[in-house]
């Protein structure tokens, strides 16, 4: 069963993405900010990351970074709100494999975090 690490400050979005990946039959890991996040990374080593790019403490781009750093490997899905193309763009440049747009509908965020499994 693959392990999704979820990263958002929001707790409500944190707890809809895991409850979707969940139902899915994903083992899901939860982080609300970039450092929790690289330390997750770490510890539980996921197949998939889902990192929001807008957070306090270390945001998803620095996070990112920090585990690119850790694994070139790892797989990123960057979840980014409208208006954030710039934000996409350097995340893409820094080793973001893909990236959803908040609000997303339950099949896309299926779909992205299935192809990185796959791959």
């Amino acid at each position: 069963m693959p392990k999704v690490l979820v990263v958002d400050d929001a707790m409500f979005m944190r707890t809809k993405t895991s409850r979707i990946l969940a139902e899915q039959g994903y083992e899901v890991v939860e982080a609300s900010n970039g450092e929790e996040a690289i330390q997750k990374y770490v510890e539980e080593k996921p197949q998939v990351v889902l990192m929001d790019i807008t957070m306090p403490v270390l945001d998803g781009i620095g996070a990112l970074k920090g585990i690119k750093e850790k694994d070139p490997d790892a797989r990123v899905i960057m979840v980014t709100a409208l208006g954030q193309k710039s934000m996409v763009l350097e995340a893409i440049r820094a080793g973001a494999r893909d990236f959803i747009v908040k609000p997303f509908q339950p099949e896309k965020l299926i779909e992205a975090v299935r192809k990185q499994c796959q791959t």
